[in-house]
């Protein structure tokens, strides 16, 4: 038994492409629908009332072509409002990104004092630290917000002396206070890894929550012997879906997917604030 439709994932904008990215590495055969919410991006500055609002359009979008899962691959939604859009939509598996990366977290600290960075609502919200001391109570949890680096990764500085200086600015005060695992709570992050690596040093351990996102979703197919048996799936066969398109778009999409993408359709907002 298999299942040939496609994953759905979406985002505020083209962070989510970094779970799409690991995805397509574990499970090549699958399709993806890919959407990414451009024209109302960034979502971690909105109250959590906009930010349910926003990801509830958004998952009834992709709802509406089909999927056999849907992957919200945006910290801040799965934050916020993930347990609304599952308590909504009950026809398919629902995963965010929060958990995935609390477990791994949980399951590679020694120290049990673990780091998170991310954006202002996923640190306010405190979601990731709910879900590693609902694992182990004695986990010790240091969040910090880090603003600027989603808009130096999108301005192309991801390789800069500013993104350094603002790396060593966020996250000395993690290597004070003895972290030995750092949790990547944004989409945007993975893209930062090496000049986060290099600031913290190697002996704390970067949990991507991209990637444990991506490998939960190919555990659960799997389990539901979901896999699509398909041939001609993958990049080619997917679909990459946004509400705004920037002349530097595709570019930037390229890098966060870490491949080109063969086209970038454009919807009116309309099609989603219905």
């Amino acid at each position: 038994m298999s299942d040939s439709r496609p994953i759905g994932v979406f985002d505020s904008g083209l962070g989510g492409l970094t779970v799409a990215k690991e995805l397509f590495r574990l499970m090549p055969g699958e399709k993806i629908i890919y959407l990414g919410d451009t024209a109302r991006c960034p979502y971690g500055g909105r109250s959590d009332d906009t930010i349910t609002k926003f990801g509830m359009q958004d998952a009834r979008f992709l709802m509406e072509m089909d999927i056999k899962m849907l992957i919200v691959a945006c910290n801040t939604v799965s934050s916020v409002a993930l347990d609304h859009i599952a308590s909504e939509i009950k026809e398919i598996p629902v995963i965010g990104v929060v958990l995935p990366g609390a477990r791994a977290a949980v399951l590679r600290t020694a120290e049990r004092k673990v780091g998170l960075i991310g954006t202002s609502a996923t640190v306010r919200t405190g979601s990731y630290a709910r879900a590693m001391q609902n694992i182990d109570p004695g986990i010790k949890v240091y969040a910090k917000a880090c603003p600027l680096f989603v808009p130096l990764v999108e301005e192309g500085m991801a390789d800069h002396d500013i993104t350094r200086l603002a790396a060593q600015y966020y996250l000395y005060e993690m290597i004070d206070l003895g972290v030995d695992c750092l949790i990547l709570g944004c989409t945007h992050y993975p893209m930062l890894m090496e000049t986060i690596q290099g600031t913290v040093g190697t002996r704390i351990q970067l949990i991507d929550s991209a990637l444990w996102a991506a490998k939960e979703a190919q555990d659960i197919l799997t389990a539901l012997h979901s896999l699509s048996d398909v041939k001609t799936g993958g990049l080619g066969s997917s679909r990459f879906i946004v509400t705004d398109l920037t002349h530097s778009f595709e570019a930037q999409a390229s890098s966060f997917l870490g491949n080109q993408i063969p086209a970038i359709e454009k919807i009116p907002l309309e099609n989603l604030a219905k």
